[in-house]
């Protein structure tokens, strides 16, 4: 079992040498995949309620939209990339106008439990902090009518 595995190591090894790329050069193209395979999990804009525009990647942009009995989810904006080109953090102002049902913003990041950037009528603004793990902005609601409104810089 050992020597299997020690063969298995010692033949990565060789692969990379003879691939010819760098340690940073492997990082870079794996960090890449991540992030192409991240973004089919964003709410394609045809299945939008409203109207997304992305900024400079999947993580940044705005939207704004109007429900009318709205229940589901759109994830807006986010990837799964281990290191962003614009850094690991984003400034997030969410508007929110609820006339009828549920709906609330959530950041989803990880494993961990989806933290609520906002859940009633009102507007917030915060920094968010980007681990290197899968992050996502989304709208979950439930028979929702109203308005929101994001802008993530």
């Amino acid at each position: 079992m050992k020597k299997s595995i020690l063969f298995f190591m010692i033949a990565c090894c060789f692969l990379f040498l003879l691939t010819g790329c760098t340690k940073d050069e492997m990082v870079d193209h794996y960090n890449q995949t991540l992030q192409e395979a991240g973004d089919d999990n964003l709410t394609k804009d045809s299945k939008l309620q409203g109207k997304r525009s992305l900024g400079t990647d999947s993580y940044v942009g705005s939207y704004s939209a109007d429900y009318d009995g709205f229940t589901g989810t759109e994830t807006l904006f986010g990837g799964t990339a281990l290191e962003r080109d614009g850094g690991n953090e984003v400034e997030v102002t969410c508007k929110l106008n609820i006339s009828k049902g549920a709906a609330k913003v959530v950041f989803e990041s990880g494993t961990n439990d989806p933290e609520v950037l906002i859940e009633s009528t009102g507007e917030t603004s915060r920094t968010i902090k980007l681990p290197s793990a899968s992050n996502y902005i989304a709208v979950k609601s439930d028979g929702f009518t109203g308005s929101v409104k994001l802008e993530i810089k």
